[in-house]
């Protein structure tokens, strides 16, 4: 407005005199909540095509596979290993323990209570079997983790990021755990909306989705771990830039979203230690199962007992683990994301669990997917994109369907 307009000239005293006193000038209305969902759902909407798609396409192949071994895919899904754990619980609550043959127990609160918890709700409101229940729940979370990490990828790298992101976490190697009733999907759409709750400064929203995180599942620590470095990292860079002056006031919603992370993780092992009466029985309820964490000697161990060739092709396999997690931190990802995502990585690599297992644990650290998801958009045309990923999502569907049909998930 020029300096000489009469209309700025009389207003200026004015807006001074409401600044002077704490007033904000007066905003545009902000559009109502259900306009904003509705408009982040319509530009999500390709992603979530996308991963719908890929995962289609993995159902459809374990469908087909299932049926010419005259087993069922729903059963497949829903009815075997820790998903029967899962309904057991939802059923009975806790208290069951499996003795086995060597005499190790494995008792059932080594499962965290979320998702039996809503595995009941829902058979309880719907016609719905607990194993149905548990399927639609994880179902349901794969596609908000599909929203959840196209948004985070399409904030840091723009849309097309965000919708070859959440293609490829759909074609995952272990992709096929995505469709059965565990908590993999659960627990990654917590994980990436908090991630993005903290892109966006929503501090508060940020750790109430770790309280869910955890009590979902025990990597939930990794999060945890991802919003406190980051948070320390800005009150270093605060004080070192000399804002010292109402540090805490300005970073009071921060400060109370880090305290309410832990709460839900915090509040599971409390109640599995007044349960057992002992303050490390959650410790011990992992050591029976062979979850403890031992600095990666059991994986040390797994690869010095395979044969020459197995083990150089798995140290291979690491060693490119390595090099993507050397991009990451090359592509300059967010300290929260970079944090979580290499915190995830490291959780799955230390622990002492069966080596088949750590893939499937790694699967929720999904920023270690934006390399390759930037790399996809520099070929020529989309076609070629389309193209690559249509490849991964067969040969993803052709390992799921060998896998179900197999041993089972590792």
């Amino acid at each position: 407005m020029p300096d000489d307009d009469p209309a700025a000239q009389a207003t200026a005293p004015a807006l001074r005199l409401v600044r002077q006193r704490g007033h904000r000038t007066p905003q545009p209305p902000r559009p109502p909540a259900r306009g904003r969902l509705a408009t982040a759902l319509a530009a999500a909407a390709p992603a979530l095509g996308a991963y719908a798609a890929v995962r289609l396409t993995g159902l459809v192949v374990l469908a087909a596979a299932a049926s010419h071994a005259d087993k069922s895919a729903l059963h497949l899904l829903g009815g075997r290993w820790d998903s029967v754990w899962y309904q057991r619980i939802a059923e009975n609550g806790y208290g069951y323990t499996v003795t086995l043959p060597n005499g190790g127990v494995h008792p059932d609160l080594a499962f965290f209570p979320l998702l039996p918890a809503l595995e009941r709700a829902v058979a309880e409101l719907t016609p719905l079997s607990l194993a149905g229940a548990g399927l639609l729940v994880a179902w349901i979370a794969s596609l908000l983790a599909a929203w959840g990490i196209f948004a985070v990828g399409a904030r840091l790298y723009g849309r097309r990021t965000g919708v070859v992101l959440a293609a490829l976490w759909g074609v995952y190697p272990t992709a096929f755990v995505q469709s059965m009733a565990y908590t993999e999907t659960l627990f990654t759409a917590f994980a990436a909306w908090a991630l993005y709750a903290v892109l966006t400064r929503r501090w508060i929203v940020a750790g109430a989705l770790c309280v869910l995180a955890g009590l979902t599942r025990p990597s939930a620590a990794a999060l945890i771990a991802a919003l406190a470095i980051t948070a320390a990292a800005t009150l270093v860079h605060e004080y070192r830039a000399g804002r010292t002056d109402g540090i805490v006031r300005r970073n009071a919603r921060m400060l109370a979203g880090v305290a309410l992370a832990p709460l839900g993780w915090l509040a599971y092992v409390l109640f599995v230690a007044v349960r057992q009466g002992s303050p490390f029985a959650y410790f011990d309820v992992q050591a029976q199962w062979g979850n403890s964490i031992d600095g990666g000697a059991a994986l040390a161990s797994f690869i010095l007992g395979l044969p020459l060739p197995g083990a150089l092709g798995l140290c291979a396999a690491l060693v490119g683990l390595g090099w993507v997690v050397f991009l990451c931190v090359r592509q300059r990802q967010p300290l929260p994301v970079l944090a979580y995502c290499v915190a995830v990585v490291v959780i799955a690599l230390i622990g002492s669990g069966y080596f088949g297992s750590r893939p499937r644990l790694m699967m929720p650290a999904f920023p270690l997917l934006l390399p390759p998801a930037v790399a996809l958009l520099r070929l020529r045309t989309t076609a070629r994109t389309v193209a690559v990923v249509a490849v991964l999502a067969l040969a993803s569907a052709a390992y799921g369907a060998w896998t179900l049909l197999g041993s089972g998930p590792p």
